[in-house]
């Protein structure tokens, strides 16, 4: 979301969002409130530092890795003050470990990614840290059930071996499928094992939709316009197994006109149709989004498009309310 003030936007989020009410991001403060940076503050076993390069292991955590930590912290006592008393449902997300993985540097400067053993060093901080960072929400708010979101808009670049090394002169090895669906099926367990559950997010035109259905995630998260037809294969078999779809369809950013709630969904009943779905599930299966983030919004256009999708979602259902 825009703005620096976490109150003001849990406010924002308890209001407009009261059947999923979802832990704000504010990448405008800078450094430490971006996507990398505020997961790295929840593994404290790995020390970072920001580099002019991007963020990197160290041997004792810097200044933006400390602003980082205080970040968090002061996002969730805004939103656990902004959901006193809330039992609906609350989605936090974080990024994924691949993403994660390609994005973190080693001290040497080449992505952790590049290093097997820095590599699994990660994927085993990011199952302890998870679990402890979902029953620390579920701690703060006692009576909501936790969703947690992997942000993983990078992992078709890892999967695809196109992650550029330090120099840039190359590129590191593709990952194997077997290894990314091992460490994502670890997380979900452990989030499982704390009465929650993990949904997958890539805002890439390619999502890997089959590697996060084997991995056991409850759902994922697609910018509809940008995949278009590309997944339907894919969707099908992971909508028939049981995963939900988080389809993002309102536009997220000022330039896009906003069309009404029946329009806004005409998308995911395309696709239900294309697939052979029983449109009667629409409302169980499907939860309406913005398509990717709205940092780059004015607070305005959020609260048009927050509004957006709770009427577009009251359409799935053919309900007028």
């Amino acid at each position: 979301m825009p703005g620096t003030d976490p109150r003001e936007a849990s406010t924002v989020v308890a209001g407009e969002l009261p059947e999923l009410a979802v832990l704000p991001e504010l990448p405008a403060r800078g450094p430490g409130a971006d996507l990398v940076g505020r997961t790295c503050a929840l593994l404290p076993d790995l020390p970072v530092d920001l580099q002019p390069s991007g963020w990197r292991l160290t041997s004792r955590p810097g200044i933006d890795a400390r602003r980082a930590s205080s970040y968090l912290n002061h996002d969730l006592d805004a939103f656990s003050e902004a959901l006193d008393g809330r039992t609906a449902p609350v989605k936090v997300a974080v990024c994924g470990p691949w993403t994660l993985a390609a994005s973190l540097q080693l001290p040497r400067g080449e992505p952790v990614l590049s290093d097997p053993g820095a590599l699994r060093d990660l994927g085993q901080a990011m199952v302890e840290a998870l679990a402890g960072h979902v029953a620390d929400v579920r701690r703060r708010l006692p009576g909501c059930s936790v969703v947690l979101q992997l942000d993983e808009p990078m992992l078709p670049l890892v999967l695809a071996g196109h992650v550029s090394s330090f120099s840039g002169a190359g590129s590191v090895r593709a990952a194997p499928v077997s290894d990314v669906v091992t460490s994502l099926g670890s997380l979900v367990r452990a989030v499982a094992e704390r009465d929650s559950t993990v949904v997958a997010h890539c805002c890439a035109a390619d999502p890997p939709v089959d590697v996060f259905r084997e991995s056991g995630v409850a759902g994922v998260s697609l910018d509809l316009p940008l995949v278009g037809r590309t997944c339907d294969d894919a969707l099908g078999t992971a909508l028939e197994s049981g995963v939900m779809l988080l389809a993002g369809v309102a536009p997220a950013v000022d330039t896009a006109v906003l069309s009404d709630p029946a329009t806004t969904v005409a998308p995911v009943r395309r696709l239900w149709h294309r697939l052979g779905l029983d449109p009667e599930t629409l409302a169980s299966r499907v939860v309406v989004t913005p398509t990717c983030g709205m940092a780059g919004a004015s607070p305005d256009h959020v609260l048009r498009v927050l509004r957006l999708v709770r009427a577009a979602a009251g359409q799935l259902s053919d309900r007028e309310d």
